[in-house]
Protein backbone atom coordinates (compact mmCIF):
# COMPACT_ATOMS: atom_id res chain seq x y z
CA UNK A 1 0.00 0.00 0.00
CA UNK A 2 1.29 3.42 -0.99
CA UNK A 3 -0.01 6.81 0.08
CA UNK A 4 -0.42 9.39 -2.65
CA UNK A 5 -1.51 12.98 -3.07
CA UNK A 6 -3.78 13.86 -5.99
CA UNK A 7 -3.27 17.42 -7.20
CA UNK A 8 -6.19 18.72 -9.23
CA UNK A 9 -5.56 21.72 -11.44
CA UNK A 10 -7.92 24.68 -11.57
CA UNK A 11 -10.92 23.58 -9.54
CA UNK A 12 -12.95 25.64 -7.07
CA UNK A 13 -11.15 28.85 -8.04
CA UNK A 14 -14.07 30.48 -9.84
CA UNK A 15 -16.02 29.56 -12.92
CA UNK A 16 -17.95 26.40 -13.53
CA UNK A 17 -15.44 23.78 -12.37
CA UNK A 18 -16.76 23.26 -8.86
CA UNK A 19 -15.90 20.01 -7.16
CA UNK A 20 -16.92 19.75 -3.51
CA UNK A 21 -14.22 18.02 -1.46
CA UNK A 22 -16.78 15.69 0.14
CA UNK A 23 -17.70 14.49 -3.36
CA UNK A 24 -14.03 14.03 -4.25
CA UNK A 25 -13.51 11.92 -1.12
CA UNK A 26 -16.54 9.79 -2.01
CA UNK A 27 -15.28 9.39 -5.58
CA UNK A 28 -11.83 8.26 -4.47
CA UNK A 29 -13.30 5.81 -1.97
CA UNK A 30 -15.55 4.48 -4.72
CA UNK A 31 -12.46 3.77 -6.82
CA UNK A 32 -11.30 1.46 -4.04
CA UNK A 33 -8.84 3.77 -2.30
CA UNK A 34 -8.55 3.96 1.47
CA UNK A 35 -7.50 6.58 3.98
CA UNK A 36 -9.04 9.27 1.78
CA UNK A 37 -8.66 12.84 3.01
CA UNK A 38 -8.77 16.23 1.35
CA UNK A 39 -6.84 19.37 2.13
CA UNK A 40 -8.32 22.81 1.55
CA UNK A 41 -10.89 23.42 -1.18
CA UNK A 42 -8.43 23.95 -4.02
CA UNK A 43 -7.93 20.37 -5.12
CA UNK A 44 -5.69 18.25 -2.94
CA UNK A 45 -6.62 14.77 -1.87
CA UNK A 46 -4.59 12.12 -0.08
CA UNK A 47 -5.34 8.42 -0.40
CA UNK A 48 -3.80 4.98 -0.10
CA UNK A 49 -3.77 2.58 -3.03
CA UNK A 50 -2.61 -1.00 -3.30
CA UNK A 51 -2.41 -1.00 -7.08
CA UNK A 52 -1.39 1.22 -9.94
CA UNK A 53 1.26 3.87 -10.39
CA UNK A 54 1.13 7.66 -10.44
CA UNK A 55 0.16 7.93 -14.09
CA UNK A 56 -2.51 5.23 -14.07
CA UNK A 57 -4.02 6.54 -10.84
CA UNK A 58 -4.13 10.08 -12.27
CA UNK A 59 -5.78 8.83 -15.48
CA UNK A 60 -8.33 6.82 -13.48
CA UNK A 61 -9.24 9.83 -11.34
CA UNK A 62 -9.43 12.13 -14.37
CA UNK A 63 -11.88 9.75 -16.08
CA UNK A 64 -13.97 9.33 -12.91
CA UNK A 65 -14.27 13.10 -12.42
CA UNK A 66 -15.34 13.59 -16.03
CA UNK A 67 -17.94 10.80 -15.80
CA UNK A 68 -19.31 12.00 -12.45
CA UNK A 69 -19.13 15.79 -12.83
CA UNK A 70 -19.14 16.33 -16.59
CA UNK A 71 -15.90 18.30 -16.93
CA UNK A 72 -12.26 17.45 -17.41
CA UNK A 73 -9.68 18.23 -14.76
CA UNK A 74 -5.94 17.79 -15.09
CA UNK A 75 -4.74 15.55 -12.28
CA UNK A 76 -1.25 14.73 -11.05
CA UNK A 77 -0.71 11.95 -8.53
CA UNK A 78 2.52 11.88 -6.53
CA UNK A 79 3.70 9.59 -3.75
CA UNK A 80 5.17 10.59 -0.40
CA UNK A 81 8.79 9.92 -1.38
CA UNK A 82 8.55 12.27 -4.35
CA UNK A 83 6.75 14.99 -2.42
CA UNK A 84 9.31 14.80 0.38
CA UNK A 85 12.22 14.89 -2.08
CA UNK A 86 10.80 18.00 -3.77
CA UNK A 87 10.40 19.77 -0.44
CA UNK A 88 13.90 18.78 0.71
CA UNK A 89 15.47 19.92 -2.59
CA UNK A 90 14.08 23.45 -2.38
CA UNK A 91 16.85 25.79 -3.58
CA UNK A 92 15.42 28.76 -1.67
CA UNK A 93 15.62 29.32 2.11
CA UNK A 94 12.07 28.14 2.80
CA UNK A 95 12.36 28.51 6.58
CA UNK A 96 13.20 32.20 6.16
CA UNK A 97 10.38 33.04 3.74
CA UNK A 98 6.65 33.55 4.10
CA UNK A 99 4.65 30.72 2.55
CA UNK A 100 3.00 33.15 0.13
CA UNK A 101 6.45 33.95 -1.30
CA UNK A 102 7.46 30.41 -2.22
CA UNK A 103 5.64 28.09 -4.61
CA UNK A 104 6.21 24.79 -6.34
CA UNK A 105 4.78 24.01 -9.75
CA UNK A 106 4.51 20.27 -10.23
CA UNK A 107 4.83 19.01 -13.81
CA UNK A 108 3.55 15.81 -15.38
CA UNK A 109 6.97 15.16 -16.96
CA UNK A 110 10.51 16.48 -16.73
CA UNK A 111 10.87 20.07 -17.92
CA UNK A 112 14.41 20.90 -19.00
CA UNK A 113 16.00 24.34 -19.02
CA UNK A 114 15.53 24.68 -22.80
CA UNK A 115 11.80 25.04 -22.21
CA UNK A 116 12.45 28.21 -20.19
CA UNK A 117 15.31 29.63 -22.27
CA UNK A 118 13.23 32.52 -23.63
CA UNK A 119 12.58 33.85 -20.13
CA UNK A 120 15.08 36.53 -19.16
CA UNK A 121 15.31 35.86 -15.43
CA UNK A 122 17.21 39.09 -14.75
CA UNK A 123 14.26 41.09 -16.07
CA UNK A 124 12.04 39.70 -13.28
CA UNK A 125 14.34 40.16 -10.28
CA UNK A 126 13.88 39.93 -7.35
CA UNK A 127 11.57 37.12 -8.45
CA UNK A 128 13.41 33.92 -9.31
CA UNK A 129 12.79 30.34 -10.35
CA UNK A 130 14.77 27.12 -10.26
CA UNK A 131 14.04 23.75 -11.81
CA UNK A 132 13.81 20.50 -9.90
CA UNK A 133 12.60 16.95 -10.54
CA UNK A 134 9.37 17.45 -12.49
CA UNK A 135 9.01 20.66 -10.49
CA UNK A 136 9.70 24.36 -10.63
CA UNK A 137 10.40 26.41 -7.52
CA UNK A 138 9.24 30.02 -7.68
CA UNK A 139 10.27 32.76 -5.30
CA UNK A 140 7.79 35.64 -5.65
CA UNK A 141 8.37 38.13 -2.80
CA UNK A 142 5.09 39.97 -3.44
CA UNK A 143 3.07 36.75 -3.77
CA UNK A 144 1.87 34.72 -6.71
CA UNK A 145 -1.04 37.01 -7.58
CA UNK A 146 1.31 39.91 -8.34
CA UNK A 147 4.07 37.87 -9.93
CA UNK A 148 5.01 38.79 -13.49
CA UNK A 149 7.44 35.88 -13.57
CA UNK A 150 4.66 33.42 -12.69
CA UNK A 151 2.68 34.83 -15.60
CA UNK A 152 5.62 34.31 -17.98
CA UNK A 153 6.23 30.78 -16.69
CA UNK A 154 2.61 29.75 -17.25
CA UNK A 155 2.36 30.82 -20.89
CA UNK A 156 1.08 28.01 -23.11
CA UNK A 157 4.22 27.96 -25.25
CA UNK A 158 6.28 27.32 -22.11
CA UNK A 159 4.05 24.64 -20.58
CA UNK A 160 2.91 23.05 -23.87
CA UNK A 161 2.45 19.30 -23.50
CA UNK A 162 2.67 19.36 -19.71
CA UNK A 163 0.17 19.30 -16.91
CA UNK A 164 1.36 21.97 -14.51
CA UNK A 165 -0.20 22.84 -11.17
CA UNK A 166 1.16 25.20 -8.54
CA UNK A 167 0.98 25.04 -4.75
CA UNK A 168 2.22 27.47 -2.10
CA UNK A 169 4.86 26.34 0.37
CA UNK A 170 2.36 25.66 3.19
CA UNK A 171 0.56 23.21 0.93
CA UNK A 172 3.83 21.63 -0.24
CA UNK A 173 4.81 20.95 3.38
CA UNK A 174 1.32 19.80 4.40
CA UNK A 175 1.15 17.26 1.56
CA UNK A 176 4.46 15.77 2.70
CA UNK A 177 3.00 15.49 6.20
CA UNK A 178 -0.34 14.03 5.07
CA UNK A 179 1.23 11.39 2.83
CA UNK A 180 3.90 10.41 5.34
CA UNK A 181 4.08 7.34 7.51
Amino acid sequence: MTTYAALLRGINVGGSRKLPMADLRTLLAGLGHTGVRTYLQSGQAVFTAGRGDEESLAAELTRAIEERFGFTVDVLVRDHAYLRAVAEACPFPAAELEARQLHVTYFSAPAGPERFAEIDQAAFLPEEFRLGDRALYLYAPDGLGRSKLAEALSRPRVTKGLIATTRNWNTVVKLVELTGP
